[in-house]
């Protein structure tokens, strides 16, 4: 029942950020603090090391790790009396490894939103604009954009699943906390160097615990049978 309240209100928490952010420059007040408007450089440059292999490469192969090693287990330990206890959260965290990624993948294909790099503001060519607003002309020819909401922060979002896999209430909150932290660095390395707004992490953060609680439904009554 707690989740059945926690579907509507998060899909009410999602649509009241996203209108928030639109109609607000919340996102450029705090975007300025990591631009430098004399030098016109980001506070990190992008393909600067060890950064780059710690905050973007690297942890995408570990987070794409982290899955393979949940469904090789599901595979090929199903039998293990310690999988099959477990084996409702690990479906969740499986289901949530590949869903979370090509859904927020998909929705920065279609809404044609443009990064900070890519606003006048910040020496790009592109104006201002909310997710439901079209480019006016001569915008509308532009190349495009593919940067809301965060999909790299997605896969560490995508590990609040964890909560799911463990049974008592301080290793869910210590799951929850860790996977939280880690999309954040994602998402703030992302940043920094001027690829995304803090709207685009926060609306991946919310739209990935919506989908975890979607997951999650079906595959407790599955379970339950």
């Amino acid at each position: 029942m707690l989740i059945d309240r926690q579907i509507p209100l998060t899909i009410f928490l999602l649509l009241f950020v996203v209108v928030i952010f639109g109609i607000t420059n919340i996102d450029i007040f705090v975007q300025d603090m990591f631009y430098d408007f004399k030098e016109h450089t980001w506070w990190l440059g992008r393909d600067i090391q060890p950064w780059k292999f710690i905050f973007y490469d690297g942890i995408k192969k570990l987070l794409i790790l982290i899955g393979v090693l949940f469904l090789v287990t599901l595979i090929f330990f199903r039998k293990n009396s310690i999988v099959q206890e477990y084996k409702h959260g690990m479906i969740i965290v499986v289901l949530s490894a590949i869903f979370i990624p090509a859904i927020v993948g998909g929705l920065k294909k279609t809404t044609n939103m443009p990064c900070p790099k890519n606003e006048i503001h910040y020496g790009g060519k592109l104006i201002r604009t909310a997710v439901w607003q079209i480019y006016p002309q001569p915008y509308k020819n532009m190349e495009h954009i593919a940067c809301w909401p965060a999909g790299h922060a997605s896969g560490g979002f995508a590990l609040m699943s964890l909560f799911f896999l463990f049974k008592t209430k301080r290793n869910k909150l210590l799951a929850l906390s860790g996977a939280l932290a880690l999309g954040w660095t994602m998402g703030i390395y992302k940043m920094l160097i001027g690829d995304h707004f803090l709207s685009h992490t926060l609306i991946t953060m919310i739209l990935s615990w919506l989908l975890i609680i979607m997951i999650n439904k079906p595959i407790v009554r599955w379970v339950q049978k």
